[in-house]
């Protein structure tokens, strides 16, 4: 029988000594990590997410922002690097407000095509790519707002960059969105079943499941679509009931994730408002009651301009013709959303039209829907970023991430100049300097 040279002891006890025993090895390793890069950054001026100010530097240590502040202020180590970028304005990294990456422009290759001819394989090697454009264009985060046919595609996409394998924006994803049984595509002949752009889910048991399958499977947000076209050539109409929006809402929010709808509807959009979603996606033909309760509600819209623009032009429609019956309705409802006061979310629908022109919305905003370029940066920086309970990134503040992009000039009098971007810094990481 053997006995042992040392005495039982009580396993908290054995882990009490073992820990002591490691503290000096973790305290000497810890002593021997490399310090965290510092670099002093020195434009023409910094846009900080609200104001502007001429002059000023910013000092980031690691992935965060140590400082920012009036340049002859900023105090940097003997073993920081400065980098000079004169005649450029420093601003938060932009956050697109609705994407898909995983979708390439309507004008290559219809979305029907995309989601029955297209391999898995291929369309991730497309997001990929989609995912460094997107972030070299100077958009350091962004909301995928459904993998259209992908499946959990996104959430790969969005592993793959948290561990650095291939450059992108920070995703917050949707995966596979959830519709009502039938009222989405794409859609062949009666008899022909073929694969849905999105999960179908219907009544209690049924949506509960989705809603929580979604979300054990990644999903940071829940999309919904509040009014699709039930068949073609047919308007848009709500496609849940009250009843079931507000107990996908619920079900979502107990877990931590919040709903946003895919609404063009006045009843689709009330629908949804009521049940408490935190985005309307696109509201085409939102009215000003309607834009009122989102108000009261809290609501925000994101009218995604740039994919209305896009399709009209792919149907043979050129700025200058007279506006098409889509553009004509979108312009009375952006107005009514504007007197309203509702909260504009930023986001383009990228995917409609190609990843890394993500910057038309934010002009068609101020050129073709008369918002200040001002305006309409605040939200696409720190507007976006508490809409989407993102505090540690959209304004430049000691301690928040090191996104950070520079451009041309200054971006609150001409929004052109975010076409320029010539510095990409995400967490401290440069991804594209001049």
């Amino acid at each position: 029988m053997l006995t042992s040279p040392l005495p039982l002891r009580p396993f908290g006890a054995l882990l009490a000594l073992l820990s002591l025993t490691a503290a000096p090895y973790r305290a000497a390793a810890q002593t021997n990590l490399p310090a965290a890069p510092v670099i002093l950054l020195r434009p023409a001026a910094v846009f900080d997410g609200e104001t502007m100010h001429s002059g000023w530097a910013v000092l980031v240590e690691g992935s965060r922002i140590k400082a920012v502040g009036p340049a002859a202020q900023l105090a940097a180590p003997a073993t920081a690097q400065t980098l000079e970028l004169p005649g450029l304005t420093l601003l938060p990294g932009l956050i697109e407000g609705h994407s898909h990456l995983l979708l390439h422009p309507y004008n290559e290759a219809t979305w029907n095509d995309q989601v029955l001819l297209e391999s898995l394989a291929l369309r991730v090697a497309r997001g990929t790519a989609h995912a460094r454009r997107t972030l070299e264009a100077g958009f350091t985060t962004a909301r995928d707002l459904g993998s259209e046919g992908a499946g959990y595609a996104d959430v790969g996409l969005k592993q793959a960059i948290e561990q650095n394998l291939i450059p992108g924006p920070r995703l917050l994803v949707a995966t596979r969105a959830l519709v009502a049984t039938g009222s989405y595509g794409p859609k062949l002949s009666a008899e022909v079943d073929v694969p849905q752009g999105a999960q179908e889910a219907d009544g209690v048991d049924g949506i509960i499941r989705a809603v929580r399958e979604q979300i054990g499977k990644g999903a940071d947000i829940i999309k919904v679509y509040a009014d699709y076209r039930w068949g073609p050539n047919e308007p848009s109409r709500p496609t849940f009931t009250q009843e079931e929006l507000n107990l996908l809402v619920r079900t979502a929010n107990s877990a931590g994730r919040p709903v946003v709808a895919h609404a063009s509807t006045p009843e689709g959009m009330r629908r949804a408002t009521l049940a408490g979603v935190e985005t309307i996606e696109h509201g085409d033909a939102g009215t000003p009651e309607i834009f009122r309760l989102m108000k009261q509600h809290g609501v925000a819209l994101c009218p995604t301009v740039a994919a209305g623009d896009a399709i009209s032009r792919y149907r043979g429609w050129q700025p200058g013709q007279p506006l098409p019956e889509r553009l004509q309705q979108k312009r009375l409802s952006m107005a009514a959303a504007l007197k309203s006061g509702v909260a504009l979310a930023v986001g383009g629908d990228a995917g409609v039209f190609a990843h890394g022109d993500n910057a038309r919305e934010l002009e068609l905003l101020v050129q073709d829907y008369g918002l200040p370029p001002l305006i309409v940066l605040r939200a696409a920086t720190s507007g976006n970023a508490r809409l989407f309970h993102l505090p540690d990134r959209g304004t430049l503040a000691p301690g928040l991430l090191a996104d950070l992009i520079a451009v041309p000039n200054d971006p609150t009098q001409d929004i052109t100049t975010l076409r320029q971007v010539k510095l990409v810094m995400k967490g401290g990481v440069i991804y594209k300097q001049p």
